[in-house]
């Protein structure tokens, strides 16, 4: 059994969904891991991963209209000494995924056809974001 890790820096966009797969896939292969599992975590609280849609942009376009409706800056929050987009984007991680688990078969990712994971940059500012990937199979 191999394990190896990885923490990636990503740099988001407000609000954005970044597609990370590609990153992910290239280190996946580069570990000589065959059949396994790569887990995929972000070390933020403001931040989520999910795996979505990626053929039509406007699903992350939908996506994102629908969280801020959801979520929306300004509401009746306590926590607001870190800005009116904290407290949001802290629900919006809650809601979503701070972490991925993906199987691992010929050194590829066993995505669907349509699916890309995804980095989900909840507040109003680009941020620096750590992902961690975890690989461990034979």
């Amino acid at each position: 059994m191999r394990q190896m890790q990885k923490t990636f820096v990503f740099e988001t966009k407000p609000y954005d969904l970044l597609n990370i797969s590609a990153e992910v896939q290239h280190f996946v292969k580069s570990t000589g891991v065959d059949v396994g599992l790569c887990h995929v975590f972000v070390r933020h609280t403001s931040a989520s991963l999910i795996i979505q849609e990626n053929a039509d942009p406007d699903v992350c376009h939908d996506l994102k209209e629908f969280m801020s409706r959801l979520a929306p800056e300004n509401g009746p929050y306590l926590h607001v000494c870190e800005g009116p987009d904290d407290m949001p984007s802290h629900i919006r991680t809650a809601i979503t995924h701070t972490s991925e688990a993906i199987p691992v078969s010929d050194g590829k990712l066993l995505l669907g056809t349509w699916q890309g994971l995804y980095l989900w940059e909840h507040r109003a500012t680009p941020h620096s974001r750590q992902v961690v990937v975890h690989v461990l199979g034979e």
